[in-house]
């Protein structure tokens, strides 16, 4: 890990919270905001006072209008874009969902088989870090962006189920 991440810090902290039941995975097309039109795991900015927990099943139901299950937390996205904005992002995948996905102002559904996710149609760094983590991997990533396109990348696994590196 570079020396710049060591002292990095978020200007804002979002969640991501996928849920993967019978060989698909739950994701959405992300209808406004940051990364409107691409295709993502339902998710945002924490609220004040919010864990990253909380605001990931109220995110997926904010958007999705379904709760989460079983939800575990797997890594965290560290993303410094060239603009200065600074996001973590922490990651969390859910093993069911109660009620069905629902399209909403925010977000469409996509029930996805797993050996079918649309990655040409995501960001960039998705690729590096989400089928890791649909195996069971535990990470820290590390992406520099400017606007869409990444400039850098380090993805960092930890084996033993702590994703603290």
């Amino acid at each position: 890990m570079s020396d710049f991440w060591k002292t990095w810090q978020p200007t804002e902290r979002a969640t991501l919270c996928f849920v993967i039941r019978g060989g698909e995975i739950l994701l959405i097309r992300k209808k406004r905001g940051l990364g409107a039109g691409k295709i993502n795991g339902p998710g945002g900015r924490l609220e004040p006072g919010e864990s990253s927990r909380e605001a990931a099943i109220r995110e997926t139901q904010e958007e999705l209008g379904v709760t989460p299950v079983g939800v575990e937390e797997r890594g965290d996205l560290h993303f410094q874009f060239a603009d200065g904005y600074a996001l973590l992002c922490t990651v969390f995948v859910a093993s069911d969902c109660i009620g069905e996905p629902c399209e909403t102002d925010e977000a469409a559904p996509l029930w996805t088989p797993l050996d079918q996710i649309p990655y040409h149609e995501m960001w960039t760094d998705d690729a590096h870090w989400l089928p890791g983590v649909i195996a069971g991997g535990f990470f820290q990533g590390f992406f520099h962006f400017d606007g869409e396109k990444m400039l850098s990348h380090q993805v960092i696994w930890n084996d033993n189920g702590d994703a603290t590196c």
